[in-house]
C-alpha cells in the first residue's frame, strides 16, 4: 500500500489480526502479571525504566508490524495515535500519584492496583472506539463537535494548566464509601478481606475504583484525539492499548517528578488544540498524516526538553514516599 498525502486509510481488517492483536496484548499482561511481578516488591527507578524502554520497544515494534502488514500510511496513522495517546496519558500518571498517596498505599502494591487498572482501561477504550467510530460514520458533523470540544480542553488547559487532584473531593469516592462495605486498613494485595465475619473492601478497591473513574474521565480527551488521526478501530485500538500498557512502569519513573516537567501542561494544550483543528479541518479535507506527526513530535519533544531546561528540580526522586 503507498502512503496517500492528506487521507486517511481504508484497511481491511480480516479475523485473524484481532485475534493476533487481542492474544499478543494478553500474552503480555500474563508474562507481566505471572512472571515479571509475580511477587509484590518495590519497582526501584532503574527496574522501572528498563521496564519502561521496553513497553515502548514493544509499542514501536507493532507499528513496525503495522507497516510491514498494512503500509505506511497505516503505520503513520498507529504511531500518531500512540504518540497522541502516550502524551495525554502522562496526566494519568500524575492522577495515580496522588491517589496512592492520600491512600497509604505502599509501593509493593502500587503494581497490583495498575495492572487491573489497566486491564479495565483497555476493555473500556475498546468500547469507547467502537462507539466513537460509530458515531462519526453516521453522524459526519461529529468530528466538528468532538474537534471544537477537544480545542477547548486544549485552551483550558493553556489558560488555567491543570489543577491539583484532591480525592477527597470525588463524588465517586463519597458514594463508594456510602455503598460498599469498607476497611481502612490493607490486607496485603487483596482487595477484599474478613473483618468480625463479615467480607469488606480494603482501601485497594476505592484505589482501583477511583482509577477506573479517572481512566474514563481522561478517554474523553484522547480517544476523540487518537480519532482525529484515524478511522480505523483497528489502529486506534492498538495504538490505545500499546500506549497504555507501558504506564505502570512509566509511573514508577515519573510519578514524584510532576514540578520537573511544568511545561508538559502547554505542550498538551497545544497538542489538544491542534489535534482539534484537525478534527474539524478533516469535516472537508484530510490533513497530512505526516504533519500531523511531525506537529506532535516537535510540541512534545519542546515541551520535555523546556521542562529539562527550564523546570524546577523535582522535590522527591522517584516513587513518591508514603
Amino acid at each position: 500500500m503507498m502512503f496517500i498525502l492528506g487521507a486517511k486509510v481504508d484497511l481491511t481488517i480480516a479475523a485473524w489480526h484481532w485475534f493476533f492483536l487481542v492474544g499478543l496484548l494478553g500474552a503480555l499482561l500474563l508474562v507481566d502479571i505471572l512472571v515479571v511481578h509475580r511477587t509484590a516488591h518495590v519497582a526501584k527507578p532503574k527496574e522501572a525504566l528498563i521496564e519502561t524502554i521496553v513497553w515502548v520497544a514493544i509499542g514501536l515494534a507493532f507499528g513496525g508490524w503495522m507497516v510491514f502488514e498494512f503500509g505506511n500510511q497505516a503505520g503513520g496513522e498507529y504511531f500518531g495515535g500512540y504518540l497522541i495517546e502516550k502524551s495525554l496519558s502522562i496526566d494519568n500518571v500524575f492522577v495515580w500519584a496522588v491517589l496512592f498517596s492520600h491512600f497509604k498505599v505502599p509501593p509493593q502494591y502500587q503494581h497490583r492496583v495498575l495492572f487491573w487498572g489497566i486491564f479495565g482501561a483497555l476493555v473500556m477504550r475498546l468500547g469507547f472506539i467502537f462507539a466513537g467510530v460509530a458515531i462519526i460514520d453516521t453522524f459526519k458533523v461529529s468530528l466538528i463537535v468532538f474537534g471544537l470540544f477537544l480545542a477547548y480542553t486544549g485552551v483550558q488547559l493553556l489558560r488555567s494548566g491543570d489543577d491539583d487532584f484532591d480525592p477527597q473531593d470525588s463524588k465517586v469516592l463519597k458514594a463508594f464509601n456510602r455503598i460498599v462495605p469498607s476497611s481502612d486498613d490493607l490486607d496485603g494485595q487483596k482487595l477484599f478481606t474478613v473483618v468480625n465475619a463479615k467480607r469488606v473492601a480494603t482501601p485497594l478497591l476505592a484505589v482501583l475504583v477511583m482509577v477506573e473513574v479517572s481512566d474514563v474521565i481522561f478517554a474523553v480527551d484522547s480517544v476523540p484525539a487518537v480519532l482525529a488521526v484515524t478511522n480505523e478501530q483497528y489502529i486506534a485500538f492498538a495504538s490505545n492499548a500499546f500506549a497504555i500498557l507501558g504506564l505502570r512502569a512509566l509511573y514508577f519513573v515519573v510519578a514524584g517528578m510532576r514540578e520537573r516537567f511544568q511545561y508538559l501542561q502547554t505542550g498538551l494544550g497545544i497538542i489538544l488544540v491542534f489535534v482539534g483543528a484537525k478534527m474539524v479541518y478533516s469535516y472537508w479535507h484530510h490533513l497530512s498524516i505526516v504533519i500531523s506527526l511531525s506537529v506532535i513530535v516537535v510540541v512534545l519533544a519542546g515541551s520535555i526538553a523546556a521542562s529539562i531546561r527550564w523546570g524546577a528540580p523535582p522535590a522527591n526522586e522517584g516513587t513518591p514516599k508514603h
